[in-house]
């Protein structure tokens, strides 16, 4: 006989039922009468036995767990894939020869393998430059992109009509987000890097810039020689 037996002034609530049961986890091991006899009303109204909600609760976490594994090993395979892209564009960039070659390789590593609508590489310079690239004397950067410019650091989002117009002519009207990385080395501003899109969505502000960043890093160490080599 329990002290509630002995005593039916003593009342026991549903916390301490469920303190107790927390503090013994094991209580019903060897008392599969009990077990089988509580119900649990299911959602949709129908009584159940606790040993099957268990067997469900199990059931849902188990799934959610697979779904958690399936989206790490998506992320872990899309990762791989901007890994050896990366990699084939930073050794392309490292294998230029000129100019030429590091605004052709950047941009055709962007539309083709990165699959990327809209990108320009825009030259910073107030002399003539050997190359089929796009070049702009520093003073009418410096003023059409002086925002995008301040910081030094990649930007995304909504741009000015102004800057779409001098980074994308030509094409400013079908735009309607980008990401901008300056090219800058040393205390000189080379130029910038821009991609693009007619999503508003694809390139946000609160999109990250690392991998924009990073390309921009590159390019930025390997523009100074094919630069300097013309004299």
């Amino acid at each position: 006989m329990s002290e509630y037996d002995s005593d039916p002034t003593l009342e026991i609530n549903a916390e301490q039922v469920g303190e107790y049961l927390r503090q013994h986890p094991d209580f019903f091991e060897h008392r599969d009468d009990l077990l089988l006899k509580m119900e649990i009303p299911h959602q949709r109204g129908e009584a159940i036995s606790l040993v099957e909600r268990q067997v469900n609760v199990l059931r849902e976490r188990n799934l959610e767990m697979r779904h958690r594994l399936n989206h790490l090993l998506d992320v872990a395979r899309d990762n791989d894939r901007l890994f050896d892209k990366t990699r084939r564009l930073v050794l392309n960039l490292l294998e230029a020869r000129n100019l030429d070659d590091v605004v052709g390789a950047t941009e055709e590593s962007l539309r083709n393998d990165f699959q990327v609508p809209y990108c320009e590489m825009l030259l910073f310079s107030d002399r003539s430059l050997n190359t089929h690239g796009r070049v702009s004397p520093v003073a009418e950067a410096n003023q059409q992109l002086s925002e995008l410019l301040r910081n030094n650091r990649a930007v995304s989002g909504v741009l000015r009509e102004g800057e779409l117009k001098f980074l994308f002519p030509g094409q400013h009207q079908q735009i309607a987000s980008a990401a901008v990385s300056p090219l800058h080395f040393s205390g000189r501003s080379l130029g910038v890097l821009a991609i693009a899109s007619e999503d508003e969505q694809q390139y946000r502000s609160s999109v990250g810039t690392l991998f924009l960043s990073y390309v921009g890093d590159v390019i930025s160490r390997v523009l100074p020689h094919h630069i300097d080599a013309q004299g």
